[in-house]
């Protein structure tokens, strides 16, 4: 059955026309492909800072990964950063759609640039250690693990100017490192959005209002939904509310930073 489903729902979103998933998955082989050269040949170097590297599976030297902005203290249901690990106000007075939130890192400094350079530089190699930071806080901060990973998708029109999703690139790390499927076709956007950069939290729930489309197959799986940053919420909170009324056990938020 799961072998099926990821058949069927874990390649290309269903809102492709034929031409397009094989130009999309062409694209993407070919991008990851010369990603996986570059680093296989070059010399091995820190991805922040760009010093050597003695070993041969570190992305980071000691120096960088000591200085990462770890999220030490969070409220459990939205990621924000909050000492005591307890609830926030917000949450307090609203529940968010998510059962439970993670976010790795705070939004700043190299994390910041890292995420930027994968999103929009496709530099997939600040993929390989931002997803295992996710990965390693998540098995750190919730015993339960999930069934799925589903990334946050892209719209098809954003997809094909981009050519390639950048939370599913980190979906795939975090997945390898937990041994949990990535099932990437199940949650989908099947209304474009303008871009959020610079609106409000009340101006970015209206804008993803109605945004996602979750297939039935989804009904009573444990999921976590994954995504590069979590600002206000409001793309997970849709995403979730959608998952939900899919019929989802479960729908968790792992972002890799929170702003």
């Amino acid at each position: 059955m799961r072998q099926a489903t990821c058949q069927r729902y874990g390649v290309i979103p269903a809102n492709h026309t034929a031409g397009e998933e094989i130009a999309l998955r062409g694209r993407d082989v070919v991008r990851r492909l010369g990603a996986q050269l570059r680093m296989s040949l070059a010399p091995r170097h820190c991805a922040i800072c760009r010093g050597h590297l003695p070993g041969a599976t570190e992305s980071l030297c000691p120096g960088c990964r000591e200085d990462l902005p770890w999220m030490d203290g969070a409220c459990p249901r939205c990621a924000n950063a909050r000492p005591d690990g307890s609830l926030c106000a917000a949450c307090a007075t609203q529940l968010p759609p998510q059962d439970y939130a993670i976010a790795a890192f705070h939004f700043t400094g190299a994390v910041r640039r890292s995420i930027l350079q994968l999103k929009y530089h496709a530099a997939f190699a600040q993929a390989q250690w931002l997803g295992a930071g996710l990965a390693q806080a998540a098995r750190e901060r919730h015993a339960a693990l999930p069934d799925w990973i589903v990334p946050i998708p892209l719209h098809a029109r954003r997809l094909r100017g981009r050519g390639y999703n950048q939370a599913l690139e980190l979906a795939r790390v975090v997945g390898k490192e937990l041994g949990i499927p990535v099932v990437h076709a199940v949650l989908r956007r099947h209304r474009a959005t303008v871009d959020q950069i610079g609106q409000s939290r009340n101006a970015r729930r209206r804008n993803l209002r109605g945004a996602f489309h979750a297939a039935p197959v989804i009904a009573g799986r444990h999921i976590a939904l994954l995504d590069d940053v979590m600002t206000t919420g409001s793309t997970f909170g849709e995403a979730a509310r959608c998952c939900r009324t899919a019929g989802a056990a479960s729908v968790a938020a792992w972002a890799v930073a929170r702003a």
